[in-house]
């Protein structure tokens, strides 16, 4: 494998957690919206990844690319106060079906593992450098 191949996979993967962190953060941002029970409110979003080569007779390197994102399928949370404005007649509210703590643990998830590309990116630079620096002198 080149080392162009490494960076190529690393880079795969910034893209790729990046979307992961845009969607963990649009969960989180809408996690209190309250909406009626008969309308359409805001839904979880979940990103799904799949493994693609990185190039042609690369062997068995192997990059990944955001597959698609989908809209989590779980009811709307129902909250009952009696108060809100936007209460059914049984008097509750429907708020997205977000969970905040599953979301913010998919926020470290995605950061860590972010932060480990970028590491890598950095390692292979690095390396690179050095071995120029061998057959220079």
């Amino acid at each position: 494998m080149s080392m162009l191949n490494v960076f190529q996979i690393a880079a795969s993967a910034l893209t790729a957690q990046s979307m992961r962190l845009n969607a963990v953060a649009s969960n989180l941002a809408n996690v209190d919206s309250a909406h009626s029970s008969t309308g359409e409110g805001y839904k979880a979003k979940q990103v799904v990844f799949e493994a693609v080569p990185v190039a042609v007779g690369a062997g068995y390197a192997q990059g990944v690319r955001v597959k698609e994102v989908v809209e989590d399928k779980a009811p709307a949370r129902q909250v009952y106060d009696p108060t809100h404005p936007l209460a059914d007649a049984k008097g509750y509210v429907s708020y997205p079906n977000v969970d905040a703590v599953e979301e913010m643990v998919n926020m470290i998830s995605a950061s860590r593992s972010y932060q480990t590309n970028a590491e890598m990116m950095s390692t292979a630079k690095e390396l690179t450098q050095r071995t120029l620096a061998l057959l220079q002198s």
